[in-house]
């Protein structure tokens, strides 16, 4: 079957002019925004696929819309009329419920509710979330961030990418890390057991049997892992765990993926790299530890096994997690890095509106 060959989009000067427009207001709803980036994309001869995978939109989604434009143009973006009571609020009323979003309540809290906003603006709540929804606005929401200033920021995203996506051909490449004070902790009451129609239950409080910290190396080509417990975190045991991994992968390069905690970069490990030199070490920028893959298996190892873990003394807590790290090497496979260095740089350097409130 053949199917539906895209429409061909060419637009006029002033067609262009309008849907940049639209791309550049913030209060312009997101289906609006949506449907404008899909025509210029399409426009610059980009295929239905191409659009739907950057936009993270449907194949159905894009073909629409392009059609949609092919046909009516402008007016084929806009939204059809619904059956029903037409919108009893005009655009003066809309742009003021944004406004007062955007701005500190006067009662001193952090952020409006829909309630408070409702009783402040005299227009019903259902009406403010529906333009809170409209507009992509989630005034309780809050989302950490940090951007990297490491000056060698660029060279450090290129160099450690390229070993995902392009390892050096016959060597190792080693995503290492610690994970620091994990905790030995008993329940003061036993676990309950999941049953039909019941999760498993734990006491919310604890008792606390000492701590360890693990050292890890995820192999990037095979996602095994290699591990190691420690009483504490410092340079010597860092040096210890390197010694682990020379045997473990003896006579071939290794390529070491690792962060700019202190005790990776101490007097004593300069030393130990120049007697070592088939291992190579390869930093991270500066907050931006995320890029070591094995973040992502201590996370599989926090919500598997530690978590919900009952241990009476640190042995026990040892014990459990090198038990972890055999049956997940028995079962092991690579994590799949799919952003090139361009697009990492272009999400760690990207210019973000910032609170301009002085403390």
């Amino acid at each position: 079957m053949v199917g539906r060959i895209p429409a061909v989009i060419e637009l006029t000067e002033e067609e262009e002019r309008d849907l940049r427009a639209v791309l550049r207001t913030p209060s312009v709803p997101h289906e609006r925004s949506m449907r404008a980036g899909i025509v210029l994309r399409a426009a610059e001869g980009a295929s239905n696929t191409e659009i739907a995978r950057a936009m993270r939109v449907s194949l159905q989604t894009v073909g629409l819309w392009r059609r949609n434009f092919s046909e009516r143009r402008l007016a084929g973006l806009e939204t059809a009329p619904r059956s029903g009571r037409p919108r009893a609020i005009s655009d003066d009323e809309v742009q003021r419920v944004l406004a007062k979003t955007l701005e500190s309540p006067p009662d001193g809290s952090t952020h409006w509710s829909v309630r408070r906003l409702a009783a402040e603006t005299g227009i019903s709540s259902s009406t403010v979330h529906r333009i809170w929804r409209d507009h992509k606005l989630k005034p309780h929401q809050v989302r950490a961030f940090k951007f990297s200033k490491d000056p060698q920021l660029t060279e450090k995203v290129i160099d450690v990418v390229g070993l995902y996506l392009d390892p050096p051909k016959g060597a190792i490449v080693l995503s290492v890390d610690e994970k620091t004070q994990i905790q030995a902790l008993d329940r003061t009451q036993p676990t309950l057991p999941i049953k039909r129609g019941k999760a498993a239950r734990m006491t919310h409080d604890y008792k606390r049997n000492g701590t360890t910290s693990l050292y890890a190396a995820l192999e990037i080509a095979t996602g095994e892992v290699t591990g190691s417990c420690y009483p504490q975190h410092t340079h010597k045991e860092f040096v210890a765990f390197l010694n682990q991994l020379v045997r473990a992968y003896p006579r071939r390069p290794l390529h070491v993926v690792l962060d700019n905690s202190s005790t990776h970069s101490t007097p004593e490990v300069t030393r130990w790299l120049e007697r070592h030199s088939r291992v190579h070490f390869h930093f991270t920028p500066t907050s931006a530890s995320w890029m070591n893959m094995v973040e992502i298996w201590f996370s599989i190892l926090t919500k598997q096994q530690v978590r919900r873990g009952v241990y009476h003394d640190v042995p026990e807590l040892i014990a459990a997690i090198e038990h972890f790290i055999d049956g997940y090497n028995q079962r092991a496979q690579p994590f799949v890095w799919t952003k090139t260095a361009d697009q990492v740089l272009a999400k760690a350097v990207q210019k973000q509106d910032t609170s301009e409130t002085l403390h």
